[in-house]
């Protein structure tokens, strides 16, 4: 049985537009998975999984070369043209099938329960609806299926959290590609009903001057059987 739903696989005037953001993203990006460590976090992230998995603002595809070979799928949303793009380059190079998708979070083009887990991966801090898309999740899970997430949030002492919501409030999503650094992905879990497994909490760079955006969450949930 597929995993994905039948449908045109195109994304109507892409809603997600960043083009100058996503350039910035790609670079920096890669430059951070030897020198801020992220690498190896992908590799936590992703350890232990297993058959059909649903990725959820893929990027530009940092995480495919992460996947264990008992993957037998990766359905990979991305909705932003450039970012898919170095997605689609990426997906030629790694070891497991990944389909890059032009989609968005909150409409899911994959079938109900056909997916045994899923992963986000820096990506619910600029998901328009954070309620809709965990529901999406929740949707396209099998019972008792997994969760993995990784992504940044609130932290540090009163100082640092003021800044945070300074800048949620004024010129952060609008240079960072709709990001907010505020949003607290355990209690966004816990209120679309999944049920929240280990995490633990790290910052990223793990050494050096800490950011407004490097408080993290890596961790794991899953659906109710």
């Amino acid at each position: 049985m597929p995993l994905r739903s039948t449908g045109s696989g195109k994304v109507p005037g892409d809603p997600v537009h960043h083009p100058l953001f996503a350039r910035c993203y790609a670079r920096l990006g890669t430059a951070a998975e030897t020198r801020g460590g992220l690498a190896a976090v992908r590799d936590q992230l992703l350890t232990g999984l297993s058959g059909r998995i649903i990725e959820i603002g893929a990027g530009n595809g940092l995480n495919f070369a992460h996947y264990p070979a008992a993957v037998s799928e990766v359905v990979a949303i991305e909705p932003e043209r450039h970012l898919r793009t170095l997605a689609l380059e990426a997906a030629l190079r790694a070891e497991v099938p990944v389909d890059v998708v032009p989609a968005v979070a909150e409409a899911l083009p994959v079938k109900s329960e056909a997916s045994d887990a899923a992963v986000v991966s820096l990506v619910l801090c600029s998901v328009r609806d954070v309620p809709r898309a965990l529901g999406e999740l929740l949707r396209v899970l099998r019972p008792g299926g997994e969760l993995r997430f990784f992504e940044h949030g609130p932290g540090g002492g009163p100082v640092m959290r003021f800044t945070q919501r300074a800048l949620d409030r004024t010129v952060w999503p609008t240079l960072a590609g709709g990001c907010h650094l505020t949003r607290d992905t355990l209690d966004a879990l816990r209120e679309a009903g999944f049920e929240p497994g280990p995490y633990r909490r790290l910052s990223v760079p793990e050494k050096g001057p800490k950011l407004p955006s490097s408080y993290c969450v890596l961790g794991r949930a899953r659906r109710p059987s």
